[in-house]
């Protein structure tokens, strides 16, 4: 299905390709080195780098770096917003010889500490980028960490995913192979995700750094920034989730937008309608488009559903990739060809940070499992038909309901709550809280401005539904949420 020149299984069962770069340094050296004067990246609104200005930035922030007294394999935080700060941040880290730890800029103040504490970060940069004589260590190994990516864990606290230079580079060459673009293609790719996310950062920027492209960032997404950017800078790698095409292709400047140049087209993070999928092809003609799956854990691309797929298979994320190996763990004898998915490949994290009992869990023989629950047709096709973990996918971000629902049990008159996700044309879904309240009542507003003061914004219920009955259980003691949905009528 896609390109597997070059791909070498070693003694370890894993399969890699051959020939990456040693580690990010080199590849960003490499990319300076043929492609000095081309343009690096784009910040919408603000500055314009090419890769001799990147490279030469980047190692004055690994200088100062090492003047606030950061040593190799210390943890840096980056709290910043999108933006060429954030990539000078992240490179000027690698660059150090340091470990970057993007944090969520939409955590509160209490998660995003709890990720500073947890890494044991030596700096966070959250404001100007430390300057200093130009300095850069190219010493790492390929399976040395070069990030720690935090992801919502069932527990209610983040769980850090290390990942390794190897894990980030062969990410790259996946991507590439998947949509195949050549390397030295110059493309011109637009980041409307977070960079903190895996997606914005492994997929998009590290991908266009690795092949010589340009990375266009938006700080904030606005749709009509949006299409006026893939206008202006004649963006032909769009990126993003399918909320994001939902509401370009809908917006009254869409048909006075030139897309002509958008030549490859990928949405992940999030369910499709097939509906939408075909809106899609008859909006950007010239696009190849398709769909990605992966996890923080997989450093991003999993699978990949080709154009040629895409229509037919919208309920597919897609083929493996050539370096990733799939595997079935069956729910029962009774049916092997469901169960929860598991992964090995080059590109899965080396473990959890300071999580020795979730690594433990999770990662066993060399095989990742992701808690999803998925089944493989005869053509090979991946469907992911459940998650395991009680997980809301919200247009691309991940909002696990036991951690709504321990916010939930602290707030003023909540006797119990439960979680679930309410479908939505948009975002795929949205969280919905179903309340019971004390005696004496429950007000709503108070509730959730509690929870807005500490929890993120995307993980507040969209939708809150009283109820006088107590919550529907089974002899365990587990509520019964497919029950629990059948039961409850959303308002607006």
């Amino acid at each position: 299905m896609f390109d597997d020149s070059g791909v070498v299984r070693g003694d370890d069962g894993v399969a890699r390709y051959h020939g990456l770069p040693y580690n990010l340094v080199a590849m960003l050296h490499a990319t300076v080195e043929a492609t000095p004067d081309r343009e690096a990246l784009v910040e919408i609104g603000g500055p314009r780098l090419t890769y001799q200005e990147f490279w030469d930035r980047a190692t004055r922030v690994a200088g100062g770096l090492a003047a606030d007294g950061v040593l190799p394999g210390d943890r840096v935080a980056i709290r910043l917003g999108n933006g060429v700060d954030w990539a000078l941040a992240f490179f000027g880290a690698q660059l150090r010889g340091a470990i970057a730890v993007p944090v969520n800029t939409r955590f509160t103040d209490e998660e995003a500490q709890y990720v500073i504490d947890d890494s044991g970060a030596a700096l966070v940069i959250d404001g100007p980028l430390p300057d200093g004589a130009p300095t850069f260590i190219d010493e790492a190994e390929p399976g040395a960490a070069a990030a720690i990516f935090y992801t919502s864990g069932t527990t209610g606290f983040p769980k850090g995913a290390i990942t390794t230079h190897e894990n980030f580079l062969s990410n790259c060459e996946s991507c590439r192979r998947a949509v195949s673009i050549e390397r030295g293609d110059p493309t011109r790719t637009l980041v409307s995700v977070p960079l903190f996310h895996v997606t914005g950062c492994n997929s998009q920027l590290l991908v266009a750094c690795f092949l010589g492209g340009t990375t266009v960032i938006m700080p904030t997404f606005e749709v009509g920034a949006f299409l006026k950017a893939i206008e202006d800078e004649r963006i032909d790698v769009l990126t993003t989730v399918p909320a994001i095409y939902w509401l370009a292709i809908n917006s009254p400047g869409f048909k006075d937008t030139d897309v002509s140049a958008v030549r490859f087209l990928s949405y992940g993070g999030a369910p499709i309608a097939p509906e939408l999928v075909s809106r899609i092809k008859q909006a950007f003609p010239q696009a190849r488009v398709g769909n990605g799956f992966g996890l923080t854990e997989t450093a991003s691309l999993t699978t990949y559903l080709p154009h040629e797929y895409a229509a037919e298979h919208a309920d597919s994320v897609g083929f493996p990739v050539p370096v990733c190996d799939l595997r079935i763990d069956p729910l029962s004898d009774n049916d092997e060809r469901i169960g929860e998915l598991l992964i090995r490949g080059p590109n899965v994290v080396a473990g959890y940070w300071n999580k020795p009992e979730a690594t433990a869990h999770t990662f066993q023989g060399g095989w990742l499992r992701t808690g999803d629950i998925a089944r493989i047709d005869e053509q090979g096709l991946v469907h992911i038909v459940d998650r395991a973990k009680d997980m809301i996918n919200r247009g691309g971000e991940n909002v696990y309901c036991v951690e709504v629902e321990n916010a939930l049990a602290g707030a003023p008159g909540v006797f119990e709550a439960a979680v679930v996700g309410v479908p939505d044309e948009v975002m795929g879904e949205k969280v919905g809280a179903v309340i019971v309240p004390m005696p004496g009542g429950v007000d709503v507003t108070e509730v959730l401005t509690y929870l807005r003061g500490h929890l993120a914004d995307f993980k507040v219920p969209q939708y809150v539904f009283v109820r006088t009955e107590v919550l529907p259980r089974n002899p365990g003691g587990k509520v019964l949420k497919r029950r629990l949905k059948e039961e409850t009528t959303w308002g607006n």
